[in-house]
């Protein structure tokens, strides 16, 4: 069995940190931190106001407090110019995920008025490594977004999107709200996916805290997206220093120098993250029909949502039990293509990562629907076809599912975003479930490693595994989030598997031991 690797949670986080804390950027040439003839204070944006360290500020980046990767940091005036502010996002991430290593620069420019409330004029993405290679070109006009998408020996595409209402303050909340002493709520249009976000800052109150070896006093400010939906807060000295932030309880930016900051460690993802299990699951758990029932600590509320596939019963002292089941759709007629997507839409839609609407996809999904109209029947004939076409590859990760059919190969991410562009090129709403699933690796440890399916409505919602060619994804599958949202990423360290039941409590019988 090919193993599964750590997925988009864990990049998409780290791609989204770049939004959603104060911008995190490589410093421009020192005269941007100085432009000559500055303007008064009256004419410019608070996020300019705001004190920060001259010259920029690196930052490490850890998970689980092993080093992953790195930040730098700046935000300032374009040189030589009273009227434009430019931040320089850059973030670099390095792990090993299995045998293979997993690198990804993610660098974007985005370029603002410096007026109080200045909106955004344009931006550049520049994304290589894991995930492929990449540029977007955006310039934001009040008639729309116009993005130029720029990748190697391909033509260019172009994209127009409702104008982005991003402003200069929306680049660095954390400061302008402990600048402000206030809330803070505005957009982010975000550099992965083109969509926009609410993003709202606020402040706590200040805390003290240890800073090469003395306690200094720090304005706390926490920042959510409603993308990513975890909390980062950001640690600030009153001169303006960036000394700590926190994605959850999972990762972690701390200010080094640059010599330090670019110093990583040796991580192999794949085992630091994994579930480990106290012992191996049923047997029932890999048939369909079949389930599996765990006693688990670490899942907040907000996850324990019953559903056709998991169900919740909270146990004393925090701990909860959780159903798996896996069954066939019930299917008791056939549902002809194209199905209405029960969300409104939304499993439906053509991105720039789901390229549903792209002509080499949709001219694959008709050959593999054939003369089929039955959606259950094609959205088999696609995941099958999927599974047993790309070659399982840790080191061809690709971002957009037309990557992945023109390089044919790639681990869970790849699987299951190539499936869900075919099953919407043919009418079928689907979407990508993260998660972990079950597996004993070389060191025979049974345990829970991150990964990535899909599910399909076809007339009912059922949930497919493409990596693994499971019609029907099995009861080793335990889902927690959807379309590579970092939301789920704070679980990773923290949820605990502290039981495997063999079979459910008797009726009548307590439910914890």
């Amino acid at each position: 069995m090919t193993r599964s690797r750590l997925c988009a949670p864990l990049l998409g986080l780290s791609v989204a940190l770049l939004c959603a804390t104060p911008a995190l950027a490589q410093a421009p040439a020192p005269a941007a931190s100085a432009a000559r003839g500055a303007p008064k204070a009256s004419d410019v944006s608070d996020a300019l106001k705001a004190p920060r360290p001259k010259g920029g500020e690196w930052l490490g980046l850890y998970l689980m407090d092993k080093k992953v990767g790195y930040f730098f940091t700046d935000l300032s005036l374009v040189p030589g110019r009273k009227d434009q502010v430019l931040a320089v996002n850059e973030m670099v991430f390095k792990a090993t995920v299995g045998n293979k290593l997993s690198e990804r620069l993610y660098r974007e420019e985005r370029l603002y008025e410096a007026k109080p409330g200045g909106r955004l004029l344009s931006f550049t993405v520049q994304q290589r490594g894991d995930g492929g290679e990449q540029r977007l070109e955006a310039t934001n006009l009040p008639t729309g977004l116009r993005v130029v998408s720029k990748r190697p020996g391909q033509a260019d595409e172009v994209r127009t999107l409702p104008a982005s209402q991003e402003k200069v303050e929306d680049a660095d909340q954390a400061r302008v709200a402990l600048y402000r002493k206030a809330r803070v709520e505005g957009t982010i249009t975000d550099g992965t996916d083109l969509t926009s976000y609410k993003v709202t800052t606020t402040t706590e109150p200040p805390e003290e805290r240890m800073v090469r070896g003395v306690k200094v006093r720090m304005g706390k400010a926490q920042t959510i997206s409603e993308k990513e939906k975890v909390p980062v807060t950001a640690y600030v000295t009153e001169q303006g220093e960036m000394v700590e932030v926190d994605f959850g309880q999972t990762m972690q930016a701390r200010a080094e120098s640059e010599a330090v900051a670019k110093r990583l460690d040796v991580v192999e993802v794949f085992g630091l993250t994994r579930v480990v299990l106290p012992k191996p699951l049923p047997v029932e758990a890999r048939a369909v029909p079949g389930r599996a029932v765990l006693v688990m600590t670490g899942l907040p509320d907000k996850f324990q949502q019953d559903s056709y596939r998991q169900k919740y019963v909270k146990l004393p002292d925090g701990r909860v039990e959780v159903t798996l089941m896996a069954d066939f759709p019930k299917q008791p007629s056939l549902k002809p293509l194209p199905l209405a997507d029960p969300d409104g839409g939304e499993n439906l839609k053509a991105t720039i990562i789901v390229e549903s609407d792209n002509a080499e996809i949709r001219k694959l999904a008709k050959k593999l629907a054939g003369s089929d109209k039955d959606a259950y029947t094609v959205a088999k004939k696609i995941v099958t076809w999927v599974a047993t076409s790309l070659v399982k590859d840790y080191g061809a990760s690709a971002d957009r599912a037309s990557d992945v059919l023109r390089q044919m190969k790639g681990d869970c991410t790849e699987h299951s975003l190539l499936t869900v562009a075919l099953l919407r090129a043919v009418g079928i709403p689907a979407r990508r479930v993260d998660g972990v699933v079950y597996m004993v690796n070389e060191d025979k440890v049974p345990a829970f490693y991150w990964h990535e399916w899909i599910e399909a409505y076809v007339g009912e919602w059922t949930q497919m595994d493409p990596t693994f060619n499971q019609i029907v994804a099995d009861a080793t599958h335990f889902g927690v989030g959807q379309e590579g949202n970092a939301e789920i990423t704070p679980l990773i360290g923290q949820l605990k598997v502290v039981e495997v039941r063999d079979k459910p409590p008797a009726a009548g019988a307590p439910a914890g031991r």
